[in-house]
């Protein structure tokens, strides 16, 4: 299946993150992974996400995943991963959903995967929204159906961040009818009005 892999750089994340977390500890992490020291930027992050902030959990997910100041540790990295999605983290739901979907530090289960996105998506996620697409499209945890594939392809390109979701979604037109490219149009306006809330099951 081709969804985005996320094998993000941490600094990026880090430095992305626009102010979704104040605290000392992020500025001393920033500076550690900008100057390559990871294992300090773990040190770091340890004792807030072990404090329970989901931010901190989510970047020491990353840090394990990529064996970045660690040795790569995918159970670990579902562990923490796994915290900072319970609390709402979306960028820790997709991962948890990619890691389901590969099955890396947890067993393939492609029903988990699409569990994770949709929690991702619902947020407005839009690599959330385009995996669940690939999901629909390649029937892996869901039931085939390209309506609900083009809809959530048609929802991730909406804001423009992801560029192979207008692409992947004009490529599935052309497997279905005008009446259901009208009727998964539909449900992608209804979805985003909904605030994509139960918009896919």
């Amino acid at each position: 299946m081709q969804t985005w892999r996320r094998l993000a750089v941490v600094a990026c994340v880090v430095l992305g993150m626009s102010g979704a977390a104040s605290a000392d500890w992020l500025d001393d992490a920033t500076a550690a992974i900008a100057r390559r020291d990871h294992r300090a930027a773990v040190n770091i992050l340890k004792p807030p996400a072990e404090q329970g902030d989901s931010f901190a959990q989510n970047l020491l997910g990353e840090m394990y995943a990529n064996g970045m100041g660690v040795a790569q540790d995918y159970k670990t990295a579902v562990k923490w991963f796994t915290l900072a999605a319970e609390q709402g983290n979306a960028d820790a739901e997709i991962t948890l959903g990619i890691m389901h979907e590969s099955g890396q530090g947890v067993s393939l289960d492609y029903k988990s995967a699409v569990t994770w996105f949709m929690l991702a998506a619902e947020q407005g996620h839009a690599m959330a929204q385009y995996n669940l697409g690939a999901m629909y499209d390649m029937g892996q945890g869901v039931a085939q159906d390209y309506v609900k594939a083009h809809m959530w392809y048609n929802i991730a390109a909406m804001d423009g961040s992801n560029k192979y979701a207008a692409q992947t979604r004009d490529a599935m037109a052309k497997k279905m009818t005008q009446a259901q490219i009208a009727r998964a149009q539909e449900l992608a306006s209804k979805c985003v009005a909904q605030k994509f809330k139960n918009c896919g099951s």
